[in-house]
């Protein structure tokens, strides 16, 4: 069988026409490209590692099968021109390598970059969160140290409640003050008036008795009874004395 594969193969060589020239130029720049590159040499036997470890399989005789097979398939493919190795494969292909090399060393580099950002944010989040308890932590402590306002609230209303029963106290006391000041102030005018009545009255009766004193004087009868009264109680007085 391999022998058949071989003879195939060398038959499509001679079958196949070769490449153009001017494909050369471009796999010589690549080769010095490469050559010219500073990225580090690895060992060959964790390079053979590794490329072992990338085949699928569970045990070597299983990877080693499938590389074989898809080795058989590929020489196959191209001893019997299924598939012609042009322009476009060599384009691919570098286009790989380059894709390979980005995502084999630029994969580091982007995920420390990106474990960079995240711990940013999670430091970030991290003091925020911390902040945020600290605040309620402190709220916490003052409202704790407020637990003694509801006593000091009654208190106070207490102490309210008393004012406002002072206070309307005062102000029945300033009510029958006024209403006794008042009161005393009717009772000064009925005073002041029955007095000026009764002086009124007092002089009215003295002028009419005076009046009528006057108009009896006038009586010559009645002088002569004033007179004889008179020496009467003067001759009591005399004798009285005498004794």
């Amino acid at each position: 069988m391999a022998s058949r594969l071989a003879r195939s193969a060398v038959g499509a060589a001679r079958l196949r026409p070769s490449l153009p020239l001017r494909t050369l130029p471009a796999l010589t720049s690549i080769t010095s490209y490469r050559s010219a590159s500073t990225v580090p040499a690895e060992d060959p036997k964790k390079k053979a590692q590794s490329i072992i470890d990338s085949l699928p399989g569970n045990s070597l005789v299983s990877k080693t099968a499938i590389l074989s097979s898809t080795a058989g398939v590929a020489i196959y493919a191209l001893s019997n021109e299924y598939y012609v190795v042009n322009e476009e494969t060599i384009v691919a292909l570098c286009l790989l390598s380059v894709w390979t090399a980005v995502f084999k060393y630029g994969g580091p580099m982007y995920k420390e970059w990106a474990d960079g950002q995240i711990n940013k944010i999670k430091g970030i989040l991290n003091a925020a969160r911390a902040d945020h308890t600290e605040a309620v932590k402190t709220r916490i402590e003052s409202v704790q140290q407020l637990g003694s306002v509801v006593d000091i609230t009654k208190t106070l209303f207490e102490v309210s409640k008393e004012t406002a029963q002072l206070e309307a106290k005062a102000y029945e006391l300033e009510q029958s003050t006024a209403l006794a000041a008042e009161a005393k102030a009717v009772l000064d005018s009925w005073v002041r008036y029955e007095g000026q009545v009764k002086i009124r009255q007092q002089k009215e009766l003295s002028e009419s008795i005076i009046s009528k004193i006057q108009k009896e004087l006038e009586n010559p009868k009645v002088l002569q009874q004033i007179l004889q009264q008179s020496v009467a109680d003067v001759e009591k007085i005399v004798s009285s004395k005498a004794q």
